[in-house]
Protein backbone atom coordinates (compact mmCIF):
# COMPACT_ATOMS: atom_id res chain seq x y z
CA UNK A 1 0.00 0.00 0.00
CA UNK A 2 2.86 2.34 0.88
CA UNK A 3 4.48 1.78 -2.53
CA UNK A 4 1.18 2.54 -4.28
CA UNK A 5 0.86 5.88 -2.44
CA UNK A 6 4.47 6.84 -3.25
CA UNK A 7 3.96 5.97 -6.93
CA UNK A 8 0.79 8.04 -7.07
CA UNK A 9 2.55 11.05 -5.53
CA UNK A 10 5.39 10.75 -8.04
CA UNK A 11 2.95 10.69 -10.97
CA UNK A 12 1.14 13.74 -9.57
CA UNK A 13 4.45 15.57 -9.12
CA UNK A 14 5.61 14.82 -12.67
CA UNK A 15 2.23 15.81 -14.03
CA UNK A 16 2.31 19.13 -12.19
CA UNK A 17 5.82 19.87 -13.49
CA UNK A 18 4.84 19.15 -17.07
CA UNK A 19 1.73 21.28 -16.74
CA UNK A 20 3.73 24.17 -15.28
CA UNK A 21 6.29 23.86 -18.05
CA UNK A 22 3.59 23.93 -20.72
CA UNK A 23 1.77 26.77 -19.03
CA UNK A 24 4.93 28.89 -18.73
CA UNK A 25 5.80 28.39 -22.39
CA UNK A 26 4.80 31.95 -23.26
CA UNK A 27 7.34 34.09 -25.10
CA UNK A 28 7.39 37.73 -26.10
CA UNK A 29 8.02 38.95 -29.63
CA UNK A 30 8.44 42.42 -31.10
CA UNK A 31 6.13 42.60 -34.10
CA UNK A 32 5.66 45.18 -36.82
CA UNK A 33 7.59 48.39 -37.33
CA UNK A 34 9.51 50.54 -34.87
CA UNK A 35 8.31 54.14 -34.97
CA UNK A 36 10.84 56.86 -34.08
CA UNK A 37 9.63 60.31 -33.12
CA UNK A 38 11.19 63.64 -32.18
CA UNK A 39 10.18 67.07 -30.98
CA UNK A 40 12.26 70.22 -31.36
CA UNK A 41 11.67 73.62 -29.74
CA UNK A 42 11.67 77.20 -31.03
CA UNK A 43 11.13 80.76 -29.73
CA UNK A 44 11.65 81.92 -26.15
CA UNK A 45 8.29 80.37 -25.31
CA UNK A 46 9.74 76.95 -26.24
CA UNK A 47 7.06 76.02 -28.74
CA UNK A 48 7.35 72.38 -29.74
CA UNK A 49 7.46 71.10 -33.32
CA UNK A 50 7.27 67.34 -33.68
CA UNK A 51 7.74 64.73 -36.33
CA UNK A 52 9.08 61.28 -37.17
CA UNK A 53 11.33 59.43 -39.62
CA UNK A 54 9.86 57.42 -42.45
CA UNK A 55 12.92 55.19 -42.95
CA UNK A 56 13.86 53.23 -39.82
CA UNK A 57 15.69 49.92 -40.27
CA UNK A 58 15.24 47.80 -37.13
CA UNK A 59 17.32 44.69 -36.45
CA UNK A 60 16.11 42.64 -33.45
CA UNK A 61 18.66 40.72 -31.40
CA UNK A 62 16.33 37.68 -31.41
CA UNK A 63 12.90 36.89 -32.83
CA UNK A 64 11.37 36.09 -29.43
CA UNK A 65 12.30 35.67 -25.78
CA UNK A 66 11.04 35.34 -22.24
CA UNK A 67 11.15 39.04 -21.27
CA UNK A 68 11.84 42.59 -22.49
CA UNK A 69 15.57 42.28 -21.79
CA UNK A 70 16.00 39.17 -23.92
CA UNK A 71 14.23 40.58 -26.98
CA UNK A 72 15.32 44.24 -26.81
CA UNK A 73 18.84 44.55 -25.39
CA UNK A 74 21.26 44.36 -28.31
CA UNK A 75 18.67 45.33 -30.93
CA UNK A 76 19.61 48.16 -33.27
CA UNK A 77 18.07 50.77 -35.56
CA UNK A 78 19.49 52.77 -38.44
CA UNK A 79 17.60 56.01 -39.14
CA UNK A 80 17.85 57.75 -42.50
CA UNK A 81 17.64 61.42 -41.55
CA UNK A 82 16.68 62.38 -45.11
CA UNK A 83 13.34 60.72 -44.36
CA UNK A 84 12.46 63.30 -41.69
CA UNK A 85 8.72 64.01 -41.67
CA UNK A 86 7.16 66.92 -39.77
CA UNK A 87 4.12 66.98 -42.07
CA UNK A 88 5.44 70.20 -43.62
CA UNK A 89 7.38 69.73 -46.86
CA UNK A 90 9.20 73.05 -46.66
CA UNK A 91 10.28 72.46 -43.08
CA UNK A 92 11.42 68.92 -43.89
CA UNK A 93 13.59 70.16 -46.76
CA UNK A 94 15.24 72.70 -44.46
CA UNK A 95 15.85 70.11 -41.74
CA UNK A 96 17.34 67.64 -44.23
CA UNK A 97 19.63 70.23 -45.81
CA UNK A 98 20.48 72.78 -43.15
CA UNK A 99 20.44 70.58 -40.05
CA UNK A 100 21.07 66.89 -40.75
CA UNK A 101 22.99 67.84 -43.90
CA UNK A 102 25.55 69.63 -41.71
CA UNK A 103 26.44 66.44 -39.84
CA UNK A 104 29.15 63.90 -40.65
CA UNK A 105 26.68 61.14 -41.52
CA UNK A 106 23.16 61.12 -42.91
CA UNK A 107 22.26 58.22 -40.62
CA UNK A 108 21.58 58.05 -36.90
CA UNK A 109 22.46 54.68 -35.36
CA UNK A 110 21.01 53.48 -32.09
CA UNK A 111 21.36 50.36 -29.96
CA UNK A 112 19.47 49.27 -26.85
CA UNK A 113 22.15 48.47 -24.25
CA UNK A 114 20.18 47.98 -21.03
CA UNK A 115 16.71 47.90 -19.56
CA UNK A 116 15.57 48.09 -15.96
CA UNK A 117 11.97 47.58 -14.85
CA UNK A 118 10.26 49.47 -12.07
CA UNK A 119 8.45 47.61 -9.34
CA UNK A 120 5.18 46.19 -10.62
CA UNK A 121 1.99 48.04 -9.72
CA UNK A 122 -1.26 46.12 -9.95
CA UNK A 123 -3.55 47.17 -12.83
CA UNK A 124 -1.03 49.81 -14.01
CA UNK A 125 1.17 49.85 -17.13
CA UNK A 126 4.61 48.26 -16.78
CA UNK A 127 7.29 50.95 -16.55
CA UNK A 128 11.05 51.31 -16.30
CA UNK A 129 14.12 52.77 -17.98
CA UNK A 130 15.69 51.63 -21.23
CA UNK A 131 19.23 52.80 -22.01
CA UNK A 132 19.91 53.55 -25.68
CA UNK A 133 23.33 54.19 -27.20
CA UNK A 134 22.89 56.83 -29.90
CA UNK A 135 25.50 57.61 -32.53
CA UNK A 136 24.97 60.90 -34.33
CA UNK A 137 27.47 63.18 -36.07
CA UNK A 138 30.22 60.69 -35.21
CA UNK A 139 29.56 60.93 -31.46
CA UNK A 140 28.15 58.16 -29.25
CA UNK A 141 26.12 58.86 -26.13
CA UNK A 142 24.05 56.55 -23.93
CA UNK A 143 20.67 58.09 -23.22
CA UNK A 144 18.19 56.92 -20.54
CA UNK A 145 14.60 56.76 -21.77
CA UNK A 146 11.55 56.11 -19.60
CA UNK A 147 9.32 53.39 -21.00
CA UNK A 148 5.78 52.20 -20.45
CA UNK A 149 4.09 49.04 -21.69
CA UNK A 150 0.33 48.76 -22.01
CA UNK A 151 -2.07 47.09 -24.44
CA UNK A 152 0.84 45.42 -26.29
CA UNK A 153 2.53 48.79 -27.00
CA UNK A 154 6.05 49.47 -25.71
CA UNK A 155 6.86 53.19 -25.80
CA UNK A 156 9.97 55.00 -24.57
CA UNK A 157 10.68 58.74 -24.28
CA UNK A 158 13.82 60.70 -23.50
CA UNK A 159 15.71 63.92 -24.12
CA UNK A 160 19.01 64.73 -25.82
CA UNK A 161 21.05 67.89 -26.24
CA UNK A 162 22.30 68.43 -29.79
CA UNK A 163 25.45 70.08 -28.43
CA UNK A 164 26.40 66.82 -26.68
CA UNK A 165 26.83 65.33 -30.15
CA UNK A 166 29.17 68.06 -31.37
CA UNK A 167 26.42 69.44 -33.61
CA UNK A 168 26.81 73.16 -32.90
CA UNK A 169 27.38 73.75 -36.62
CA UNK A 170 24.10 72.06 -37.49
CA UNK A 171 22.25 73.96 -34.77
CA UNK A 172 23.65 77.31 -35.94
CA UNK A 173 22.77 76.46 -39.53
CA UNK A 174 19.11 75.67 -38.88
CA UNK A 175 18.85 78.62 -36.48
CA UNK A 176 20.08 81.00 -39.16
CA UNK A 177 17.82 79.75 -41.94
CA UNK A 178 14.79 79.73 -39.62
CA UNK A 179 15.71 82.86 -37.69
CA UNK A 180 12.45 84.74 -38.33
CA UNK A 181 10.19 81.70 -37.87
CA UNK A 182 11.96 80.82 -34.63
CA UNK A 183 12.02 84.46 -33.50
CA UNK A 184 15.77 84.21 -33.02
CA UNK A 185 15.67 81.19 -30.68
CA UNK A 186 16.29 77.53 -31.57
CA UNK A 187 16.73 75.21 -28.60
CA UNK A 188 19.45 72.56 -28.51
CA UNK A 189 17.19 70.30 -26.47
CA UNK A 190 15.28 67.67 -28.47
CA UNK A 191 12.74 65.16 -27.24
CA UNK A 192 13.09 61.66 -28.69
CA UNK A 193 10.83 58.63 -28.60
CA UNK A 194 10.24 55.22 -30.08
CA UNK A 195 7.44 52.70 -29.88
CA UNK A 196 6.77 49.22 -31.09
CA UNK A 197 4.29 46.41 -30.57
CA UNK A 198 5.22 43.50 -28.33
CA UNK A 199 2.96 40.47 -28.13
CA UNK A 200 2.91 37.28 -26.09
CA UNK A 201 3.19 34.19 -28.28
CA UNK A 202 3.14 30.40 -27.75
CA UNK A 203 0.77 30.75 -24.82
CA UNK A 204 -1.80 28.23 -25.96
CA UNK A 205 0.18 25.11 -25.06
CA UNK A 206 -1.95 22.42 -23.37
CA UNK A 207 -0.81 20.15 -20.50
CA UNK A 208 0.62 16.88 -21.74
CA UNK A 209 -1.63 13.91 -21.17
CA UNK A 210 0.27 11.29 -19.18
CA UNK A 211 -2.20 8.56 -20.09
CA UNK A 212 -0.95 8.44 -23.70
Amino acid sequence: MKNVIISALMVMSIGSSLYASAKSGCELAQVGAVEVGWIGYKTNEKIGVGGSFESVAYTPIVKSGENFRSILVGSTVVIDTASVNSKDKGRDEKLAKFFFGMMSSKNINAKIVDIKADEKVKDAPRTGVVSVEIEMNGVKKTVPMKYSFSNDVFEAKGTIDILDFGASKALSSISEVCFDLHKGKTWSEVGISFKTKIEAILCSAKPLELTK
